[in-house]
């Protein structure tokens, strides 16, 4: 099976927790909690990237990832709780992207996962939680398997809205990336954000999924619940 996004730490409750968030927001995840594990994941699967703990319990990450260099070039990306800057230059000497440091921000994990995929050609082309599903590709949203007409527009911001999940998204970076016009009014994106929510919310007036930070902007947080 071919997937996203491979992690392999031995921290099994941080691994799983992180594979549900990236599945949450269509980035197709697995963890795996050792060396031995990552081997016997690429017996009858790949993926097109690899979070690789430095501290593995049956091994040394930096070993892994150069039995991992002699067969694949994926990028991979380092995540360790230690913070020496040899650690650092050792993961990038020997095939690393980057270097995370535990403790980490799962949004903000997820947007550099998401700018790697993109990178090398393999962004998310889906996201979907068992009620909200988005196709980037096909330009079509379901709301609890019902299709969900959108205007042109609308899937735009929704788009955009999904693509940095978790994060606040100002009014005017939503004017300046969604609409290409700086001075698009405040009563424009209010009526489209309305819309939105009265199409893909559970309850549009106690919104769950476009959440409003007074002062500030929009939040998607990828929770009808």
């Amino acid at each position: 099976m071919k997937y996203n996004c491979l992690i392999v730490d031995d921290e099994k409750v941080l691994a799983d927790s992180t594979a549900e968030y990236f599945n949450l927001f269509g980035v197709n995840t697995v963890a795996v909690y050792g060396a031995d594990g990552c081997r016997k994941f690429f017996e009858n699967n790949s993926a097109e990237l690899i979070l690789l703990d430095i501290n593995l319990e049956d091994g040394s990450g930096f070993d892994l990832c150069k039995k991992l260099r002699q067969t694949t070039d994926i990028p991979i990306l380092f995540i360790s709780a230690r913070t020496s800057d040899d650690d650092k230059i050792v993961a990038l000497n020997i095939g690393g992207d980057d270097y995370v440091q535990k403790p980490y921000s799962l949004g903000v994990l997820l947007a550099k996962v998401k700018a790697v995929l993109k990178r090398y050609g393999q962004a998310a082309s889906e996201y979907s939680d068992g009620y909200l599903t988005v196709n980037f590709e096909a330009k079509q949203v379901k709301v609890n398997g019902a299709a969900v007409k959108l205007t042109s527009l609308e899937f735009k911001l929704l788009s955009y809205l999904i693509e940095n999940a978790g994060k606040v998204i100002s009014k005017r970076e939503l004017f300046e990336k969604v609409w290409e016009d700086k001075f698009t009014c405040d009563g424009t994106l209010n009526v489209h954000i309305r819309r939105l929510r009265e199409a893909i919310e559970v309850n549009p007036n106690e919104p769950k999924y476009i959440v409003t930070v007074w002062g500030d902007g929009y939040k998607f947080t990828g929770d009808s619940k």
